[in-house]
């Protein structure tokens, strides 16, 4: 069945003690203590039993007591035929007490049902017993009419008001678990996105370093093919063993920056030409400011692997590396002279350069590469 107004039940948040603060939690167990007392006051002394007479009294008390207890389970755990069996129970047992001469007792029970029923029960069955309920309460009562409507209308808007504040209570509970699933997700979410960005920071700085090294070890090979000299051959293999050895120390840089711990970007490009070798300038324009971590370490090593391309595919050939710092976004173009003539002037379909490129459109900028007027041109554009 479609749950609408009428067939929803309170939310077991709504329901559950917990929801409450515990100023509120210790009003309402000083109310049902309050409310035990006198059904105890009124079970002995607005009676004149003795004996089996005392003892039932107790009996039926105890029994009320245990179908109350029961009956906030119940409706807990939203299980309707046994929650109304119960309410059928207490006001059993309250006309029961009121047809021996317990009075005030069967009054609260009555009252109490109304109010319960209305708190805890869907209204299309909470409306019935309240009536019946509140019904019983007016028969009985030796008030006069307009205090018994008065008092009953009261009840019902007390539960009524009850069941509005523990739906309430329950929407705030939800809405606190909510939140703190989200925050719980946002935090592994942003510890997944950490290690993904660890993790292309180091294939980045592997590549370049492989790469570099790639280029050392084929003039070995060519060395050795030609009959070359041992000691040209030995320095290109020193040099692939340096290339691995900066290539280290590069990636414990990167997992440094990734820490906040940037050397000036300046400063780096100035001496990452300086080991390049060759003719190469480095040229700065534009107001010189911090970048993020993300953008600068995408300038650096967009700049190497350019670098490391100039010096695979033009050999000897002079290099311009430019860093333009604009209002809304940083420029870095690398442009090589070209190489001899008939030498490969480099790919934009190069892996490293496929790596820079999905790097750069993460960060929400573009990375174009090819060949220029003269030369090979590498162009790196990164919002800040």
């Amino acid at each position: 069945m479609t749950e609408n107004l009428w067939t929803r039940w309170p939310s077991r948040e709504a329901l559950l003690p917990e929801s409450v603060s515990r100023p509120r939690r210790l009003l309402s167990r000083g109310v049902r203590l309050a409310v035990f007392g006198t059904l105890l006051w009124g079970a002995f002394t607005s009676s004149r039993l003795h004996g089996w007479g005392s003892i039932a009294a107790a009996v039926g008390l105890v029994a009320a007591v245990c179908a109350a207890w029961a009956f906030f389970r119940t409706t807990l755990a939203h299980r309707l035929w046994p929650s109304l069996a119960l309410v059928v129970v207490l006001l059993a047992l309250a006309v029961a007490a009121r047809s021996v001469g317990f009075g005030v007792p069967a009054l609260i029970i009555w009252c109490g049902c109304a109010v319960v029923a209305l708190e805890r029960l869907p209204l299309a069955v909470a409306l019935p017993v309240t009536s019946a309920a509140l019904a019983s309460y007016a028969v009985v009562s030796d008030d006069a009419w307009l205090t018994k409507v008065a008092t009953a209308g009261g009840l019902a808007l007390a539960g009524y008001v009850l069941r509005l504040d523990a739906e309430a209570r329950g929407s705030a509970q939800r809405l606190l678990a909510q939140e703190r699933a989200a925050r719980a997700a946002e935090a592994e979410s942003a510890a997944l996105a950490e290690r993904a960005r660890i993790a292309r920071e180091i294939h980045d700085v592997l590549a370049h370093s492989l790469s570099a090294q790639m280029v050392h070890l084929e003039a070995a090979r060519l060395l050795i093919e030609r009959d070359a000299d041992r000691r040209q051959i030995l320095d290109r293999v020193v040099a692939a063993r340096g290339m691995a050895r900066d290539g280290l120390a590069e990636t414990r840089q990167a997992l440094s920056a990734l820490r906040g711990d940037l050397t000036p970007l300046e400063d780096f490009l100035t001496q990452l030409v300086e080991t390049a070798g060759g003719t190469a300038e480095v040229t700065i324009t534009g107001e010189r400011r911090p970048l993020p971590a993300e953008a600068s370490q995408a300038v650096r090593r967009v700049a190497q692997e350019a670098l490391t391309n100039a010096r695979r595919h033009a050999p000897g050939a002079g290099v311009r590396v430019r860093l333009d710092y604009g209002a809304h976004e940083v420029m870095l173009d690398v442009r090589d002279s070209g190489g001899p003539p008939g030498e490969d002037t480099g790919t934009a379909d190069g892996y490293g350069l496929l790596g820079m490129r999905e790097r750069a459109e993460l960060l929400g900028g573009s990375l174009r590469a090819g060949p220029g007027e003269e030369g090979f041109v590498v162009t790196l554009k990164v919002p800040v």
